[in-house]
């Protein structure tokens, strides 16, 4: 069923999240999936509210090089000017700023592996600069040059769970 979170996603987010909850001071809320191995046109981001399970499930984007318009992701990457889907665990970061050129609001992220650690710094300090930014081309399946980029409508609700949040990108 295309509503049900992957179970294998699911389990590694939650043993991810129990390890380094403290340590990397995860929100006590909600944790979420941006499950890649559905296609774009599904809600295929999960928010899990974690004191009573709800599900809440919203689009998100996938970078230009990383599938087709629409699709799935079949190549992901972090490393810089890939303009792919960055994959692993995230934390989402607490203050909206806004983007230089096109004056998107968004939730920084911060890789929490050794393989992402430079995805969300800034290309200054060796970074890739990903965020959490709404985006007008989400809601017919585009494409972002690898940010995590949700509808423009569901941003107030979805940067109102995912402050401090772990964000597992996870692509199969």
């Amino acid at each position: 069923l295309a509503s049900t979170v992957n179970k294998k996603a699911l389990r590694e987010a939650f043993r991810f999240y129990k390890k380094n909850r403290y340590k990397q001071r995860l929100s006590k809320r909600y944790i979420a999936i941006a499950d890649y191995t559905k296609t774009a046109r599904h809600k295929r981001l999960y928010i899990i509210n974690l004191r009573n399970g709800a599900v809440y499930r919203h689009k998100i984007a996938h970078g230009k090089y990383s599938g087709a318009l629409g699709g799935k992701v079949r190549k992901s990457s972090n490393k810089r000017n890939t303009n792919m889907t960055p994959y692993g665990f995230f934390k989402v970061g607490s203050h909206i700023g806004r983007t230089k050129k096109k004056r998107y609001r968004y939730l920084s992220v911060k890789g929490l592996e050794w393989s992402n650690r430079k995805v969300g710094l800034p290309p200054r300090m060796g970074g890739r600069d990903i965020v959490l930014h709404p985006a007008k081309y989400v809601n017919y399946g585009g494409r972002s040059h690898g940010c995590f980029s949700i509808c423009p409508k569901d941003r107030c609700a979805i940067f109102a769970k995912l402050k401090k949040a772990l964000l597992y990108s996870y692509t199969g």
